[in-house]
């Protein structure tokens, strides 16, 4: 059984919803990532998405895209990113761990190291799962066997848009949960509608046997609760990204364990 899979079956048991935190690897500081996944499970995270740095990043908005090419300016790539999971496992074998990024950081990597060298390294670093924006499902069924082979689970977005059979298609090789953007549109996106939200994800769950998460637009206490009331897991980033842009060195971490203290009581109350 997965980190993952084990978090989501235990927090079931016990009727709550897994908060998922995102930060950018290595921000806003090259050498602090590691001690912000340990701030924020401390506080309450379940799972944590660390994000690759990539110098396009299309599904990120204006924040995250900006913290990637701070990190990126700092030479932190893919490598990096793993060293930085390696660090957190030595004090922290239980909280989940996934990669979110795009397809080329991977590819570059295996060219680089070997074939199936990123999966092969991602397993020995202590990474749970990868997200991997732009890798459409009809395309990446090997990756998925590979990653299944290596005890990954490979994560998938769904969207507003996404039709039925799009949804079958992710179902067939999903695993570990997948990641419901709330909104037309990238990171940091405003309007969130929680309603539709909540509409939403029973038609999903017609196709997805798996924990659905909810992200994109997730600012707040209140909006991170009505989320959790229908989705299985919420997801936050921006609003992450943009509490540490303000933050001098000695308190980013506290800050960060701060916000997703506030997020895990609102979920929990």
């Amino acid at each position: 059984m997965s980190r993952i899979h084990a978090t989501f079956e235990g927090l079931q048991r016990q009727g709550r919803t897994a908060l998922i935190p995102y930060v950018t690897a290595g921000f806003p500081f090259p050498d602090i990532t590691p001690e912000l996944m340990h701030g924020m499970a401390a506080a309450g995270a379940d799972i944590i998405e660390l994000g690759v740095p990539f110098s396009d990043p299309m599904a990120d908005g204006p924040v995250i895209q900006k913290a990637g090419e701070q990190a990126l300016a700092a030479g932190i790539g893919t490598r990096q990113v793993l060293e930085m999971v390696r660090e957190f496992r030595q004090r922290d074998s239980k909280t989940p761990v996934v990669l979110m990024g795009y397809a080329n950081p991977v590819e570059r990597y295996d060219l680089m190291h070997g074939q199936d060298a990123f999966v092969r390294d991602a397993a020995q670093s202590g990474v749970d799962g990868v997200l991997i924006v732009d890798y459409p499902p009809e395309e990446c069924e090997r990756f998925a066997a590979t990653l299944k082979a290596n005890g990954l689970d490979l994560i998938f977005l769904l969207a507003p848009t996404s039709t039925d059979e799009r949804m079958r298609q992710v179902a067939r090789v999903a695993s570990g949960y997948v990641y419901y953007v709330s909104l037309k549109g990238v990171t940091g996106a405003a309007n969130l509608d929680t309603g539709a939200v909540g509409q939403m994800l029973p038609r999903i769950r017609q196709h997805v046997q798996i924990p659905v998460g909810v992200g994109f637009g997730i600012r707040d206490a209140a909006t991170a609760q009505a989320i959790g009331k229908v989705a299985d897991a919420v997801v936050i980033g921006t609003r992450i990204i943009q509490l540490l842009q303000a933050q001098p060195r000695d308190q980013a971490v506290a800050a960060a364990a701060d916000f997703v203290r506030g997020i895990r009581q609102a979920l929990d109350a």
